[in-house]
């Protein structure tokens, strides 16, 4: 079999790596055209099986937005003012018209969310933590959608550091996985996922208006 030299190995690697890397750029037309202010994130909708994972996520959801440049409404008082409204469902608000939402608070775009994943998947040695989100910005004005992203995170507990023993390796980390499954930090997880959702060039939102450099990254969004 013909050897192949480390100098032909590296170049279809960094060729590989080139075409994993290389995702294309989202369209910002419409959403140039609507620069919008002002973000309405509405209740989440819930696709796992965690009935508590929403009032978590949501705790985690605005200051990504807030910190790219936009004004983000108080969560909890959309949801109470929603709720005034007969929007007490989340799925209810999903499905309504986002003119008619955004109008009653005065919002340039409506973030829907949903959670498709909030689990911890225990495999006896280790377990893995998954998040995974789906975004979609719509206008206030046309109710056009704008931008769309989804982002999954994982964690798994790195490997502890051999004591020596092989016993008491296998005991510690059972003890960790058993620990991540009782009670998996989803909190870190999401509030990553939002950041990396909203900062990513040419995939998140660009600068809003109440950030310094508004308009400055035209060349990455």
């Amino acid at each position: 079999m013909t050897r192949k030299s480390p100098f032909f190995i590296a170049l279809c690697l960094i060729l590989l790596t080139g075409c994993v890397a290389s995702i294309p750029k989202k369209d910002y037309t419409k959403f140039r055209t609507e620069d919008p202010k002002s973000i309405l994130i509405v209740p989440v909708v819930n696709r796992s099986i965690d009935v508590d994972a929403p009032d978590y996520f949501l705790s985690t959801a605005t200051l990504p937005p807030a910190e790219r440049g936009y004004y983000i409404f108080p969560v909890n008082l959309v949801k109470r003012l929603l709720e005034d409204d007969g929007l007490s469902d989340a799925d209810l608000v999903h499905s309504a018209d986002p003119t008619r939402v955004a109008e009653l608070f005065g919002a340039d775009a409506v973030l829907y969310i949903s959670i498709l994943q909030w689990n911890a998947k225990y495999l006896v040695l280790s377990t893995t933590v998954t998040v995974q989100f789906a975004y979609s910005l719509k206008s206030g004005k046309t109710g056009e959608t704008f931008w769309e992203h989804s982002e999954t995170m994982v964690y798994s507990p790195q490997q502890q550091q051999s004591s020596g023993s092989p016993l008491a390796d296998l005991i510690a980390q059972l003890v960790s996985a058993a620990i991540t499954k009782a009670a998996p930090n989803y909190v870190p997880l999401a509030r990553q996922a939002n950041a990396n959702a909203v900062t990513r060039p040419g995939q998140g939102l660009p600068t809003g208006p109440y950030h310094e450099k508004y308009k400055q990254d035209m060349d990455q969004f």
